[in-house]
């Protein structure tokens, strides 16, 4: 008995390897038959009574009264639809609009190139005016780097004299009060207002006997 199962168990897995191998052939050409096969649905056509809107009706639509509708109508019935196929081509106006929709959007090849030549012109312009200006950012770029690293050390000394400023403030209040004050403080501020009241005095004092010293210098001799 376990030697009928083993020999039906192996004879179940050749048959399934076997249409494992043979199932994509089987799928390809039944593919390719049901293409074969395929016959699309006729669009019958009442030639003998079709249907043409009456134009002169209320009832029917716009879009069937005009001229592409007639088009269509000829295109499917041809003579039986009636109408005539003079009344088809396109008026003056309408003929005049293709026309200038031809020349817009297909223009001849002359228009292209001398269109093409003009792009490729401009873009040279663009790009020689483009190098133009960096050549001369180049050529400022020494000045610029020294310029700036001139405010660096403006700036850098302009800190240091604050600082020390600051410092001496600090310890010219710690000597008047006796002892250290918080530079945010109220006493200290005062303080360092009074002091620049001080100093901008000695500033005007000096800068007006300075004028007085030249006006009582006595003029120099001409030649």
């Amino acid at each position: 008995m376990l030697v009928q199962r083993t020999a039906a168990l192996c004879g179940t897995l050749k048959g399934a390897s076997l249409s494992k191998a043979i199932l994509p052939v089987n799928c390809r050409c039944g593919f390719v038959l049901q293409t074969a096969s395929y016959n699309p649905k006729r669009l019958w056509l009442n030639l003998r009574d079709p249907y043409i809107p009456d134009k002169e009706s209320d009832k029917t639509p716009e879009w069937q009264k005009t001229s592409r509708y007639d088009r269509k109508l000829f295109g499917r019935y041809g003579s039986a639809s009636g109408i005539p196929p003079a009344s088809l081509w396109p008026s003056s106006e309408e003929l005049e609009k293709i026309i200038a929709e031809e020349k817009e959007w297909h223009p001849p090849l002359e228009v292209m190139l001398k269109k093409i030549e003009a792009r490729q012109q401009e873009e040279t312009e663009k790009r020689l005016a483009k190098e133009k200006l960096i050549a001369a950012n180049m050529a400022k770029m020494p000045k610029m780097v020294e310029d700036w690293r001139r405010e660096k050390r403006e700036a850098k000394q302009k800190l240091k004299e604050e600082k020390e400023r600051k410092a001496k403030l600090l310890a010219e209040a710690q000597e008047r009060f006796g002892y250290k004050v918080d530079p945010r403080s109220p006493k200290f501020l005062e303080m360092v207002a009074e002091i620049e009241k001080e100093e901008k005095k000695k500033r005007k004092l000096l800068k007006r006997r300075q004028k007085e010293a030249q006006a009582a210098a006595p003029p120099a001799a001409q030649p």
